[in-house]
């Protein structure tokens, strides 16, 4: 089995996360959004997004064939509604997600005084998981 690495990438001026599994490559969103007030917001609303939860299931159809695509349509059906909310996390387990990632992170970690993860996929952000992007 092949082993995860951890690499950077700087993007005007801003130091971004990729881990390379089996499988893809991650983007740490987080990281992306790091130096924008209310980071954690932005990251909440684009994944509340219809047109981000569409997409998302479009990309775990094509290449995810464990994808609960039954469950996704709930999910789609309750998208862009102000009242809407899903974890990536929850996304995860409902749907058997593959595109996405919810890690502790960083900031979790070093406070349970854990340092596997130099820069990476944290959000301490209103206590939700932050996530990673597959790229394609």
């Amino acid at each position: 089995m092949s082993k995860i690495k951890r690499s950077t990438i700087e993007v005007q001026g801003a130091v971004i996360g990729i881990l390379s599994r089996p499988g893809g490559d991650y983007i740490s969103l987080t990281d992306m959004v790091r130096n924008f007030d209310g980071a954690g917001a932005l990251i909440e609303q684009w994944l509340k997004n219809k047109d981000t939860v569409l997409f998302l299931g479009v990309w775990e159809r094509i290449n995810n064939p464990g994808f609960n695509s039954l469950e996704f349509e709930v999910i789609r059906n309750e998208a862009g509604r102000n009242s809407f909310f899903l974890s990536a996390k929850k996304r995860i387990d409902l749907t058997g997600a593959k595109g996405l990632i919810a890690s502790a992170g960083r900031y979790e970690e070093e406070r349970r005084g854990d340092k596997r993860w130099p820069y990476g996929l944290e959000n301490e952000l209103s206590g939700r998981m932050p996530v990673g992007l597959l790229r394609g």
